[in-house]
């Protein structure tokens, strides 16, 4: 990924935050040099010093057939905003776009231990809506045991992590400020988040 050194995203504490937080992302693996992409709900964590990430294909995709001993790479990225000249004091400038991306490469294990599988549905399951374990432990074992035999889980230990906050760090403070300010007021949320960001960037 391109990063300009004042767009760099050097801390890797942000980085695991900014995952876990926009934890919907894209797994990219090539098949016959032909790129191919599924989109997934991730786990992450911290293993000793390692990134690890988490996730499951459905066995009726066969990108999980290509995704062990080759590169992968993960990209997070969620909020963005096209940003108007007219927030500049100049008016020899062009518009561009805020946004913020982390790119995790590194290889797949794909999990295969039933116990193991079912600690990945229910590690997502209290990551993703904790008051539904209660429903899904009063389900049957055999539709439980079914439902994990749909599905592929694997992991990924991070090798290269790549990230990356695109937040007109190259302009004023007044105009970051008249974005914060203009951003923090609207209706969109995609606004609001990148708002949020760059008044914690400036203030960092």
């Amino acid at each position: 990924m391109y990063i300009p050194n004042s767009n760099l995203m050097t801390s890797q504490t942000e980085a695991v935050e900014f995952m876990k937080r926009f934890s919907f992302a894209t797994i990219v693996t090539a098949k016959d040099s032909k790129p191919i992409a599924t989109h997934l709900p991730f786990l992450v964590t911290l293993r000793k010093d390692e990134i690890v990430l988490t996730s499951h294909f459905a066995k009726a995709n066969e990108h999980w057939k290509y995704i062990e001993n080759t590169q992968t790479l993960v990209i997070f990225t969620e909020p963005h905003a096209y940003i108007s000249p007219k927030h500049y004091e100049k008016e020899l400038n062009v518009p561009t776009w805020n946004y913020i991306s982390v790119h995790a490469y590194g290889q797949v294990k794909i999990i295969t231990e039933e116990q193991k599988v079912f600690e990945i549905l229910e590690n997502t399951i209290d990551n993703y809506e904790t008051s539904y374990k209660q429903q899904w432990n009063s389900l049957p074992e055999e539709y439980k045991l079914r439902m994990s035999k749909a599905i592929v889980a694997f992991e990924i230990v991070v090798k290269d992590l790549q990230a990356k906050k695109k937040l007109n760090q190259n302009k004023t403070e007044n105009e970051q400020r008249k974005i914060i300010d203009c951003f923090s007021k609207s209706n969109e949320t995609n606004e609001q988040l990148i708002a949020e960001y760059m008044k914690k960037n400036w203030e960092e």
